[in-house]
């Protein structure tokens, strides 16, 4: 029997919860995933069900582990992230013109500000910022992620979060809270396929909004999700607001080292301390036959590091596993998944670099 979407539904139908229906039918599968004989896919239950789930999740798991042809199986078991603080949702119109600020200000009660930036899109930077942040969140440290990415707002997903932030007072905003991060996009504010039409100005105004009108508490780093480019949010970014240091995401390939290079020159120009390069995408793992393949290269942001006298922070593996995670809303820097050890190991870089 092949192993296709259709037979591994087939078979996790007959698992029936309480109330009659089974885990199919009450459409709790998702990103199922199936590489030669490995199969992956993510349980969602309510955030209420959650903590009741994992037998059900084994069950899953082990239904298809014994289907014909399937060598490994990895299930997650995942929920939405719970209901956001009670009150009004803000009144505030967010996206307005920028206000009067000096220069520079540092965020009440933050300690540190990491910009997580790259030349071009599609080099997996919000991929990055999230598992960054999710993996510095379990060793400890007290962590916020801003998705500052305005006109394409991935966080929400990635982080599994997607209730609206409420406001006590219709000014100031209560953020959210996932996998052990405190997290606000202009996504949350926003329908999932509503469209971001903006100028300059509101850009400015909505990512100074998200910075000064936001509760972030006390953190030790706030890492912030820059869009690609060199433009309106960077710029806003460095001239209003204490950045301790930038991280540039880019793949091995030459096209995308050569935006890094124009993030590298925009940070310079505008006084921000680039602190390290991550190659992200960096090798491959065949895993039918465990051959290793460098599909973008490989290197080439460790080789460009060295040539600037730039800490290279660490590489990240085109992995699988990675984008089901950030699709089913649980990053992998969230797991015990090997590939975690990466981001692991970056984390523990930059706590012991002071910088987180």
């Amino acid at each position: 029997m092949s192993i296709t979407k259709e037979t591994i539904l087939a078979e996790l139908d007959q698992i029936h919860l309480p109330s009659g229906k089974s885990i199919v039918e009450l459409d709790m599968i998702r990103a199922i995933g199936i590489s030669g004989s490995e199969v992956r896919f993510v349980v969602e239950a309510s955030a209420e069900s959650a903590p009741h789930m994992e037998p059900v999740r084994k069950a899953a798991e082990d239904m298809v582990a014994a289907m014909d042809g399937v060598t490994k199986v990895s299930v997650v078991l995942t929920s939405p992230a719970p209901n956001a603080p009670k009150g009004p949702a803000p009144s505030l119109k967010v996206g307005g013109h920028p206000k009067p600020q000096a220069d520079n200000q540092r965020i009440p009660g933050v300690d540190r500000v990491l910009a997580i930036g790259s030349g071009k899109g599609g080099v997996g930077k919000s991929t990055v910022s999230s598992n960054l942040a999710v993996a510095l969140a379990r060793q400890g440290r007290r962590v916020g992620l801003l998705d500052a990415d305005i006109h394409g707002p991935s966080q929400p997903r990635m982080m599994g979060v997607s209730k609206r932030p409420a406001s006590p007072d219709g000014k100031t905003i209560l953020p959210l809270h996932a996998h052990g991060v405190t997290m606000m996009s202009l996504g949350l504010m926003l329908k999932e396929d509503e469209a971001v039409i903006w100028r300059g100005p509101m850009l400015m105004g909505a990512l100074q909004q998200m910075l000064t009108q936001v509760e972030w508490g006390e953190l030790d780093v706030l890492i912030i999700d820059l869009p690609p480019g060199t433009g309106d949010v960077q710029l806003t970014l460095a001239q209003k607001t204490e950045v301790t240091g930038a991280i540039i995401v880019s793949t091995p390939q030459d096209v995308a080292l050569l935006d890094a290079r124009k993030a590298l020159d925009m940070f310079a120009k505008t006084n921000v301390r680039v602190v390290g390069m991550i190659e992200n995408m960096s090798t491959y793992i065949c895993p039918e036959c465990g051959h290793e393949a460098h599909i973008f290269g490989h290197g080439g942001a460790e080789a460009e590091a060295k040539k600037l006298g730039l800490p290279f922070l660490g590489a990240i593996p085109l992995e699988l596993d990675i984008r089901i995670a950030g699709d089913s809303g649980t990053p992998i820097a969230a797991t015990d998944n090997k590939v975690a050890d990466a981001y692991a190991q970056i984390a523990k870089g930059l706590i012991k670099a002071d910088l987180a």
